[in-house]
């Protein structure tokens, strides 16, 4: 069946639990479990492991360039990336140097952005310590119970498909199903989706969302082991459907998902502790037109 005909589905919790692949779509698992690596040396984040004009770079430091850096690094094999991170180090550290010398850390515009990346980092500090390690496994637990507990039932359904140029080619096969012919027989000789037609027409199982408009209204309003008694058109050519199966969708397993509930209420707890400084703080937007916009964005989250 080609791509285009499913549709993505992002609506509430499903938004985020859609996310969780199938275990019956992972067709492309690893079938050996990789060999296992040798434990990492301990390293002491102190130990000097170069110096530039006398002052020493340590294991600390390439640890941070490397995480710093990790974008630039992404590509580079992994026996590398240390002695990229020392490169980096060195080559900022001598700019840095020159820098100094010629008297740019005194600019009015450095100072700013020297300003701006020191808050920003102590912003990133407070997350961390603040917000992401104040969550514990039992709260992400909790959070995965109560949107599952929450999410009303969603229904799904088991189809296959005809799809065929002309209405004429499409009325030509009802006839034959009416006649006896097997659905499955047809799709493989006549379906021009070469994808579904190949397994006799199958779709598998979809929701509300995940298909175009015509596909689901079609398949939804069908009894299971029933097929469409008129062609159904939408932008592809010409369907005939047959319902084989209804059931309720099961959510994803708590596994599959876990990350990304640490991520919701990651933020949820981000925007608590934002309302609460907020609140406390006297801030004054003097530009009506940035106040404005200010608090429609404040008034949308």
């Amino acid at each position: 069946m080609p791509l285009s005909f499913r549709r993505a589905s992002l609506a509430g919790l499903g938004v985020m639990l859609a996310l969780a692949v199938p275990a019956s779509q992972q067709a492309f698992a690893q079938e050996t479990p990789p060999a296992a690596e040798a434990p990492a040396k301990p390293v002491d984040p102190a130990a000097v492991v170069a110096t530039v004009n006398g002052q020493p770079i340590t294991e600390a430091d390439l640890t941070l360039a490397e995480s710093d850096l990790d974008q630039q690094f992404s590509r580079l094999p992994p026996e590398q990336r240390r002695a990229a991170a020392l490169s980096a180090i060195i080559e900022i550290r001598l700019m840095a140097a020159e820098a100094e010398a010629k008297g740019f850390d005194k600019d009015p515009e450095f100072q700013r952005r020297m300003k701006f990346l020191r808050d920003r980092a102590l912003h990133s500090q407070v997350v961390d310590q603040e917000v992401a390690k104040a969550i514990t496994d039992d709260q992400v637990r909790a959070r995965y119970d109560k949107e599952i507990a929450d999410a009303p039932p969603v229904n799904e359904v088991h189809a296959r498909h005809i799809l065929v140029k002309t209405k004429e080619e499409a009325e030509a096969i009802i006839k034959q199903l009416d006649a006896g012919a097997k659905f499955e027989d047809i799709a493989k000789e006549k379906s021009t989706d070469a994808g579904s037609g190949a397994n006799g027409g199958d779709l598998g199982y979809f929701g509300p969302g995940q298909m175009v408009p015509e596909f689901e209204k079609a398949a939804f309003a069908l009894e299971p082991g029933t097929y469409t008694k008129e062609p159904v058109q939408s932008q592809f050519g010409w369907h005939v459907f047959k319902v084989e199966d209804k059931r309720v969708q099961q959510p994803p397993a708590f596994d599959q998902v876990k990350g990304q509930v640490r991520s919701l209420l990651l933020r949820d707890k981000y925007f608590e502790l934002v309302k609460s400084l907020r609140g406390a703080a006297k801030i004054d937007v003097t530009d009506p037109e940035l106040k404005k916009a200010i608090d429609q964005m404040d008034a949308a989250k």
